[in-house]
């Protein structure tokens, strides 16, 4: 599969920092220091919709939003994982991972939409980078 087309969308990026590059998909991790929350986001050029993966590729992407997950349960210990890939705001496909916990900004509801997210501060972003990159060496 040819992937130069691919580009992450301009607001993927401005909200986000790279945190990983699988064999399927960049991981981001998301501006919000209320959650931890990474973007997985298919280098697939002009993909919209899980659907839109080629058959060869919809089996990995999928194990690599797996890996995602078992690594966010594994290093933050959540109560509860979502997993969503909405796509509303921003069109091109990527799936949000997102750790949970009954005392968040916005438990029990989806995070969408509940406060003002609030951007890592440099220290705990760096500290953030550094802890997520390891897991997933």
């Amino acid at each position: 599969m040819d992937t130069s087309a691919f580009q992450i969308h301009p607001q993927l990026a401005q909200t986000s920092y790279p945190l990983a590059s699988l064999a399927y998909s960049e991981l981001r991790l998301v501006d919000d220091a209320r959650y931890p929350w990474i973007l997985v986001i298919p280098r697939v050029p002009d993909a919209v919709e899980l659907i839109d993966l080629p058959p060869e590729v919809r089996t990995p992407v999928g194990i690599e939003i797996d890996h995602v997950c078992r690594v966010l349960r594994d290093v933050f210990a959540p109560y509860k994982l979502n997993v969503a890939a909405l796509g509303n705001q921003v069109r091109q496909l990527h799936v949000h991972v997102i750790a949970r916990y009954v005392d968040d900004p916005a438990w029990p509801n989806p995070v969408w939409g509940v406060g003002s997210s609030e951007p890592y501060p440099e220290d705990a972003l760096a500290s953030r980078l550094r802890l997520l990159s390891a897991a997933f060496q």
